[in-house]
């Protein structure tokens, strides 16, 4: 899905969080929004999944303006550092939840789980709790979660900064993977240069809330 933003701009009461913000992910990008605490980043994944609301501007997914519409209607999927699973859930209930709250069939429910679950390399955990997973493994399931509902675009909030070097590099590596594998657009929020380095096509560099710099 090919993703524009139109002059986004964010203020809370007197403060600009982000400000007259434009930029195009082209379908199929592995996209970085780089930028130290505070630059404005994850004020515009949360703007882009619309968990908040814009204060100016358009975003348009395709050729759909969703500068209104709600989180679930956009055709996302979001993947957070600290992970949020659901801890009384098996891995197998937190990748259904978001199919159940569709209303989607028991039995396509967990023949889709099982499927997503193969693709992040968790099949073998199904029956576990999160307190019983790694961070890493934890992630996995996070994303698979993400993936359930089939979304057009990832969004990835700084989902490996809790991990070690060795974990973030293999969870980075999954997500090109599914990035490629799917052909999905993705976006990471992220301080961290490294994690540019290792998978993204596409980078916008943020300042105060505005792009410094923006490249390949």
């Amino acid at each position: 899905m090919r993703v524009v933003l139109d002059h986004i701009t964010k203020r809370f009461s007197d403060v600009t969080a982000v400000s007259e913000f434009n930029a195009t992910l082209e379908d199929g990008e592995l996209v970085s929004l780089l930028g130290p605490s505070g630059c404005g980043k994850s004020t515009l994944l949360n703007m882009l999944s619309g968990i908040l609301p814009v204060s100016g501007g358009k975003i348009y997914f395709d050729d759909q303006d969703v500068t209104s519409m709600p989180p679930e209607k956009r055709g996302i999927g979001l993947v957070f550092q600290n992970y949020a699973l659901y801890p009384h859930m098996t891995v197998m209930g937190n990748i259904c939840f978001p199919l159940e709250t569709q209303r989607v069939p028991k039995a396509e429910r967990i023949e889709r789980a099982n499927e997503i679950a193969k693709l992040v390399h968790v099949d073998m955990l199904m029956n576990r709790k999160p307190s019983e997973l790694s961070g890493g493994q934890q992630q996995r399931v996070a994303i698979a979660r993400a993936l359930a509902t089939n979304p057009k675009v990832l969004l990835c909030d700084e989902a490996t900064s809790a991990l070690d070097p060795k974990t973030t590099r293999q969870i980075l590596e999954l997500i090109r993977d599914i990035n490629q594998k799917l052909n999905i657009t993705v976006v990471i929020i992220t301080h961290q240069m490294s994690v540019v380095k290792e998978v993204c096509s596409h980078v916008a560099i943020l300042d105060d809330g505005c792009v410094a710099e923006e490249g390949m």
